[in-house]
C-alpha cells in the first residue's frame, strides 16, 4: 500500500482537456494533490512511471491506447491503484467491469460538464472514491478470483437445505465496498446451491451498474441472482443485489419468502444503498437463522447493522485483514466486538454454512 506524509497524490487521465481540468479542480478543492495529467493511455503509463502517484483516475475511451489497456500496462509495469471514471450509462457497465478484471480497484461515475446544484455531491463522491482507491492494498486487490460456478440444484427446484444441514429459509446479508466485487463473486460462487439460502447483497456501486453486477453474479454462482425490485418476494436459492441509488430493506418474511422494499431518502454514510439499513431491517424482520457478512471497504457502513443482527441473535462474520483490499469496515466491526468470526475471503462461504447449520 502506498502512502505519503503530504497527502494523496493523483494523476488524472482523460483525452478531454476540459474534463482533465474539471476533475483536477474538484480533486484539488477536496485536498487531493494532482501531480500530473495525461491525455491518452500511452501517456498515462509514462506519466505514472515518472511521478509514482498514490492513485490514478482513468478515462475509458481514449486515442492511441484506451483505458482498459492502460490499466493492464500500469498494473504490469508500475502497479498503482486505478480508479475508472465511467459514463453514467448501462451500456458502459460491461467495459467498466472488464477494467476491474484487468486490475482497476474501483470506479465512479464521471462528472458532467455542467455546473449544477449536484456538483458538491459529485465532488465529495469523487474525492472519497479517490482517497479510498489510494488506500487499496494492491497485494490483495484482484487476487480473490471467483471460483467456477457451482451447478444449480437438481431439477432447478428450491432446496430445503437438508443436504448441508442448513435450516430452510436461512438468510444471508452481505455488505461490501471498495475491493468488494471480486470477493462477492467468489463468495456467491462458493455458496452451495443445495443450502437453499436467501441472499441479499449490498455492494456500494453507482446506479446503472448494479444490474450488470447482478448478471455477472448470476453467471458465476448456482443461485438465481437479480437486481432487487420494489415489493418482490425472495425465496430459497435466490439472491438479490441492492440497486445503486436506492436503499434496500426487508419488509416482511412470510411462507419462507422475504418481501423487499426499495427506499429513497438521503445517503447514509455518504452512500446509497447503505449496508446498515439492509442489515438492521433484516435483524428486525427475518424469521429463522440470519447471518451477516461485512467485507472489504473504507468507512463504517455495516457496523451498526451488524450490531443490530448480533442483538437479535443472528450470527456475524467479518473479512480478515490479510484478504481485505481495504481493512476499514470489517476492522471497525471487529474492534467494536460485533463480529462473531473473522475469516479470510476464501473461507467465508464455508463459514456462512457453518453458522446456519441446524
Amino acid at each position: 500500500m502506498r502512502s505519503t506524509a503530504g497527502g494523496t497524490r493523483a494523476v488524472v487521465v482523460d483525452d478531454s482537456r476540459f474534463m482533465r481540468t474539471l476533475i483536477g479542480n474538484l480533486l484539488e478543492e477536496g485536498g487531493i494533490e494532482v501531480v500530473a495529467e495525461a491525455g491518452d493511455g500511452v501517456e498515462a503509463v509514462e506519466t505514472v512511471a515518472e511521478h509514482a502517484p498514490d492513485v490514478v483516475t482513468m478515462d475509458i475511451e481514449m486515442p492511441r491506447m484506451n483505458g482498459l489497456d492502460a490499466v493492464e500496462r500500469i498494473m504490469s509495469e508500475c502497479p498503482t491503484p486505478v480508479l475508472m471514471l465511467s459514463a453514467h450509462a448501462e451500456e458502459d457497465a460491461d467495459v467498466t467491469f472488464e477494467a476491474l478484471d484487468r486490475g482497476a480497484v474501483d470506479f465512479v461515475t464521471k462528472p458532467g460538464g455542467e455546473v449544477t446544484s449536484e456538483m458538491g455531491r459529485v465532488k465529495r463522491e469523487l474525492v472519497d472514491k479517490v482517497r479510498s482507491a489510494a488506500a487499496v492494498d494492491l497485494s490483495v486487490a484482484g487476487h480473490n478470483s471467483p471460483p467456477a460456478a457451482r451447478p444449480a440444484a437438481a431439477g432447478g427446484a428450491p432446496s430445503t437445505g437438508a443436504a448441508t444441514g442448513v435450516s430452510e429459509g436461512a438468510t444471508v446479508v452481505v455488505g461490501a465496498s471498495t475491493g468488494g466485487p471480486s470477493v462477492v463473486e467468489g463468495l456467491l460462487g462458493a455458496l452451495p446451491p443445495e443450502a437453499g439460502l436467501r441472499v441479499l447483497v449490498v455492494q456500494h456501486m453507482p446506479e446503472g451498474f448494479t444490474s450488470r453486477f447482478a448478471k455477472r453474479l448470476d453467471g458465476r454462482s448456482g443461485y438465481e441472482v437479480r437486481e432487487a425490485r420494489d415489493g418482490e418476494r425472495v425465496g430459497p436459492g435466490e439472491a438479490r443485489v441492492a440497486p445503486g441509488g436506492s436503499h434496500l430493506v426487508v419488509d416482511d418474511d412470510r411462507a419462507g419468502r422475504l418481501r423487499l422494499k426499495l427506499r429513497g431518502g438521503d445517503r447514509v454514510h455518504g452512500v446509497k444503498p447503505a449496508i446498515d439499513l439492509t442489515m438492521s431491517s433484516a435483524a428486525e424482520t427475518v424469521k429463522g437463522p440470519l447471518t451477516t457478512v461485512l467485507l472489504t471497504g473504507m468507512g463504517k457502513d455495516g457496523v451498526d447493522g451488524m450490531a443490530a443482527v448480533k442483538r437479535a441473535g443472528g450470527r456475524t462474520i467479518a473479512q480478515d485483514e490479510r484478504t481485505s483490499a481495504i481493512f476499514g469496515m470489517p476492522k471497525r466491526a471487529i474492534e467494536a466486538g460485533y463480529a462473531d468470526e473473522v475469516l479470510p475471503a476464501e473461507e467465508i462461504a464455508e463459514g456462512i454454512v457453518a453458522t446456519l447449520r441446524n
